[in-house]
């Protein structure tokens, strides 16, 4: 099965305004940061105008895994000594903007939710400078995390093969959609061992949401497990940029070239 995103309902919400792509997990260690950078640094190669967000309050790695060191981040922009158009930093070699948030930040994680309200408010607007935005999200089913995912046009769910990863999935989903029931999710079957492996895993979850949920979130793609992932990681390097050949690069790229293709195809 080739990597694709389910039509019609998804385009049509991606066009009302800039699309914000939120990359969410039920739980830590399934690759979601990777995925959104990677994911924003595909639909920058795709030609479009890419703001990675990272929403990862208090447990934030994108810059780390970037290697950058942002002279302000998220956390500035919430203690009102910046704006968030200022805290943005440019990833040349990537071809797209970030905005970093501050790890280990107690403060950050406990924002009531009147300030996460704000911080999404302050995202739409940001946003429109951009052609999409990725919001990479905390992990787990804290309540900045789902409230955050509101902010979005459309949610990638992740996850693995272990069970733990699919229940906390299932979670984060279930806590969505009783916040609102049409939010768009999509889920991402990441570290798979094969496609037809990944196959298998997105039917454990799909039938888990259609049994007790009475909704099949669409498969959004599979993304093959790749050593070279974690090389790039430690040497602190995009994957496409060091190895856009291999599996799973090969397998975000597709996704992202969905996407666009989508989003292009309604004139956004």
């Amino acid at each position: 099965m080739s990597a694709v995103l389910d039509t019609g309902h998804f385009a049509q919400r991606l066009v009302r305004r800039t699309p914000v792509l939120a990359i969410a997990s039920g739980k830590g260690g399934v690759g979601k940061t990777w995925f959104s950078v990677t994911l924003a640094h595909a639909l920058a190669r795709a030609g479009r105008r890419i703001l990675l967000f990272d929403g990862d309050l208090g447990l934030a790695n994108v810059d780390i895994q970037l290697g950058l060191a942002p002279r302000l981040d998220l956390a500035a922009v919430v203690g009102g000594r910046s704006g968030m158009e200022e805290a943005i930093t440019p990833y040349p070699a990537g071809g797209f903007d970030i905005l970093a948030g501050r790890s280990g930040s107690a403060g950050l994680v406990a924002l009531p939710p009147e300030a996460v309200d704000r911080l999404a408010r302050e995202l739409a607007r940001t946003a429109q400078a951009y052609d999409t935005v990725v919001l990479d999200l905390g992990a787990g089913v804290e309540r900045t995390a789902w409230r955050l995912a509101g902010a979005s046009t459309a949610c990638l769910v992740l996850c693995t093969d272990e069970p733990t990863s699919l229940t906390d999935a299932y979670a984060f989903i279930k806590l969505s959609l009783r916040a609102n029931p049409t939010r768009d999710l999509r889920v991402v079957v990441n570290q798979a061992a094969s496609r037809g492996d990944g196959e298998r895993t997105y039917r454990i979850i799909a039938k888990a949401c259609d049994s007790f949920l009475k909704i099949t979130p669409p498969l959004a793609g599979i993304v093959r497990r790749d050593r070279r992932v974690h090389e790039s990681v430690r040497a602190q390097s995009p994957v496409l940029t060091r190895h856009p050949r291999t599996p799973a690069a090969e397998d975000v790229t597709a996704i992202a070239a969905e996407i666009a293709r989508e989003l292009g195809r309604d004139g956004s």
